[in-house]
């Protein structure tokens, strides 16, 4: 099964979610908000603050994947997503993806007072 850890109280994160949550297959995946209830990140040793900063998916063999390979991750078992997750794994798109994804949830994590506390407590 592939773990999603994702941050609940951001709504775009949310939509996207139960958008795959929609499509995905029954039984591949176990969805968790981290932002509600970060317990389940001490079993891979992440912090709450870097799991809201970037994607976080834990795939069935046990290893995790940020960012950008955890939406490869994540759309690599939905059908309709497939194609995309193989186009974005090429060389140049896959390096362009990843600096992109990660400006964007810089400034995302920036601006979410939540993301700002969990440093704070981490």
């Amino acid at each position: 099964m592939i773990t999603v850890f994702f941050d609940g109280k951001c709504g775009l994160c949310s939509r996207e979610i139960r958008h795959y949550q929609k499509i995905a297959p029954p039984g591949h995946f176990c969805w968790s908000d981290i932002a509600s209830d970060p317990t389940s990140l001490k079993a891979i040793g992440i912090s709450q603050a870097a799991a809201l900063e970037r994607l976080h998916v834990q795939s069935a063999d046990g290893v995790v994947h940020v960012g950008v390979d955890a939406f490869l991750v994540i759309w690599a078992a939905l059908p309709r997503w497939r194609l995309l997750g193989r186009v974005l794994s090429l060389p140049g798109c896959y390096k362009v993806a990843a600096k992109l994804y990660d400006r964007f949830a810089k400034k995302r994590f920036e601006r979410l007072d939540h993301c700002q506390a969990a440093t704070a407590s981490d």
